[in-house]
């Protein structure tokens, strides 16, 4: 019975710890906040404002530039990546997807993909 208890410890002690890494990891990457986004193209740098909202892993929030307006998007983060999609604005609009990665609680960086009809980089800095 003494073995059985030590088993049933051990298998307690690394739920415990897993779950208690897990949300360690999660409240370091909560990107919930203001961020200013530079999106780099070939024709230039555009700058847009970008609200983020995060709950657990999902992402929410506002993407607004002078070129496209306000929209909004949903998204995921996981450990260090980040991913972003804002759907097509009508039937003619383009989906951009952002994938990146946090690299502080301040800065994230990545790439752009414009509905497959070419791509950027970005780097977003939470506002203070």
């Amino acid at each position: 019975m003494t073995r059985l208890r030590q088993m049933f410890t051990a298998v307690s002690a690394v739920v415990v710890l897993s779950a208690t890494v897990a949300a360690a990891q999660q409240a370091l990457h909560d990107l919930t906040g203001k961020w200013a986004f530079a999106v780099i193209t070939e024709n230039g740098t555009g700058t847009p404002a970008v609200v983020l909202k995060q709950e657990g892993d999902k992402l929410t929030g506002t993407y607004e530039s002078r070129m496209m307006g306000s929209r909004a998007f949903n998204g995921t983060v996981k450990g260090d990546s980040v991913t972003l999609t804002l759907e097509a604005n009508g039937a003619d609009g383009v989906a951009l997807v952002f994938r990146g990665v946090v690299v502080d609680k301040d800065n994230l960086k990545g790439n752009v993909d414009f509905g497959g009809m070419g791509g950027a980089t970005f780097t977003g800095k939470r506002e203070k």
